[in-house]
């Protein structure tokens, strides 16, 4: 096996026992949706099997090369036809892994319908010899659930294709990062009692997330699987009030579990989004496909890879132990909100917005010292001072349907570009010197907070800064009250982060 030399010690790759072998004949291969939860898996995969990998995003970053050496990053999106053609020239095989979790609302469904049409035709114009799609598995005739149909139509316009497509239809998808592993885990640690609705105790096959890896692999480099569908899989068939029961007995919690007449599902969701870090859209996505039973109806996809998937049990135990030892490499956060990737940055507004407020202080602790303190804020270890306004803003922002702070972080030690810190992102990250991070809380505008240490005559000076950025009469009205929170919040913020650096 052709292993790529700056992957060969990552311990965190999954397809080493895969029971197929690299193909280096296939050429140029083109993974859409890659700083997704799945796709940013994949990737690092494809390069470490010595693959030609180019890799599709909406907005460029530095970040990118930093995180796969070796990939081609290209910039597109599916609803641009001539920048799409331009990433489709001279693939091979595509991985179309573009999907929007927010297919409740017309719009996105719609967008999401348009996407595949135009990546179907551009396909066809470029060449590609084939396409691979991970879709969702549900019965057409039965399920109620908005994005399970919305996948099936994707699946369907793809079958109609002149190039030759592999369907990997997925149930529930659970690892480390997963939105569905982050929702069962909180709602078991913060409910004492849990009530169950009917459709929480329908059959469902859940997939580890390192099976789901292996197999969107696997059908790469095994040509029998070109033109076909398969349903793949879990090893165990429970319900989501088992998955439930069993993530208590993990933790070490005792739940009463009460079975309930509601059932409405924009109902549980929204309870639920107060108790989980992941947004309501989202877990009504979840919950919908847990309507009907999604359980694999054929098993052929183990006749072209024979290898065991996990069970349950071991990819809740893989999941726990990724999050214990910070070894969690992607999130569902990473593509949410969904067009994050196009919001507008500090450096793209002609001029530095009006509204501002600094707070800086001089201090003889090294600028490595500093940023490291600043590189742990938020999540677990909270914001230094004030919490309890951080926590009142982010339930605001969750009752308004927004991401609110219980988003937390993906790792508790380390940052990087485009990562997740409770209701902001990462948009800038200069080492000892610079931290920005782009508010994506419901606002009135647009908001950025900057962490800068800079070096004066004698001393470093840490500063904090805020950048308010708005056109409406209600925008303004928005800063000015808030404006005197900052004094309160910042300079005590600056005082903490210096004395714990």
């Amino acid at each position: 096996m052709n292993i790529n030399t700056t992957y060969r010690n990552n311990d965190n790759l999954f397809c080493k026992d895969l029971p197929s072998h690299p193909n280096h004949d296939i050429g140029r291969i083109l993974v859409t949706g890659g700083t997704g939860y799945i796709g940013g898996l994949l990737v690092p995969e494809l390069l470490a099997r010595g693959y030609m990998v180019r890799v599709m995003v909406r907005c460029a970053s530095p970040e990118h090369k930093d995180r796969w050496p070796g990939a081609e990053i290209i910039e597109a999106d599916g609803l641009d036809i001539e920048k799409l053609k331009d990433a489709m020239e001279g693939v091979h095989t595509a991985y179309y892994l573009i999907h929007s979790l927010l297919i409740g609302q017309e719009r996105y469904e719609l967008s999401d319908l348009k996407t595949a049409v135009n990546f179907k035709n551009i396909a066809e114009r470029t060449k590609i010899k084939r396409i691979i799609y991970l879709g969702g598995l549900a019965d057409s005739m039965s399920t109620g659930s908005p994005y399970l149909k919305n996948r099936m139509k994707v699946a369907h316009y793809f079958q109609q294709s002149k190039v030759p497509v592999t369907i990997l239809r997925v149930p529930m998808i659970i690892g480390s990062g997963s939105a569905t592993y982050e929702v069962i885990k909180n709602v078991v640690m913060a409910s004492p009692i849990i009530f169950i609705p009917y459709w929480a105790r329908k059959k469902c096959q859940p997939i580890g997330i390192r099976d789901l890896i292996k197999y969107l692999v696997g059908v790469l480099e095994m040509p029998e699987s070109i033109g076909r569908s398969f349903d793949i899989g879990g090893k165990d068939i429970v319900s989501f009030e088992k998955m439930m029961k069993i993530v208590a007995a993990h933790i070490g919690k005792k739940r009463l579990f009460l079975l309930s007449s509601a059932s409405n599902v924009n109902y549980y969701a929204y309870l639920a989004s107060f108790l989980t870090p992941v947004p309501a859209a989202i877990i009504k996505c979840i919950m919908d496909s847990c309507k009907n039973d999604i359980v694999c109806n054929e098993s052929t996809i183990k006749k072209v890879l024979p290898f065991e998937p996990s069970g349950f049990n071991e990819f809740i135990l893989r999941a726990m132990d990724k999050e214990k030892n910070a070894k969690v490499s992607t999130r569902w956060s990473d593509a949410y909100p969904p067009a994050h990737e196009l919001a507008v940055r500090l450096r793209d507004l002609p001029h530095l917005p009006i509204y501002q407020s600094s707070y800086s202080i001089q201090t003889e602790k090294s600028a490595s010292s500093i940023f490291n303190v600043i590189c742990k804020i938020g999540g677990y270890e909270g914001w230094f001072n004030s919490n309890w306004l951080w926590r009142i803003r982010g339930l605001f922002d969750r009752i308004l349907m927004g991401v609110g702070t219980s988003r937390g972080r993906k790792r508790s030690d380390t940052l990087r570009i485009n990562d997740v810190i409770d209701f902001w992102r990462v948009e800038e990250l200069k080492p000892d010197k610079l931290l920005l991070l782009r508010a994506e809380m419901k606002l009135p505008g647009m908001g950025w907070l900057q962490f800068n240490i800079d070096r004066g005559n004698v001393k470093n000076i840490l500063s904090v800064k805020a950048y308010y950025h708005t056109t409406t009469i209600f925008g303004k009205l928005y800063w000015y009250l808030f404006l005197p929170s900052h004094a309160f919040i910042f300079s005590d913020m600056v005082k903490e982060i210096e004395k714990r650096s």
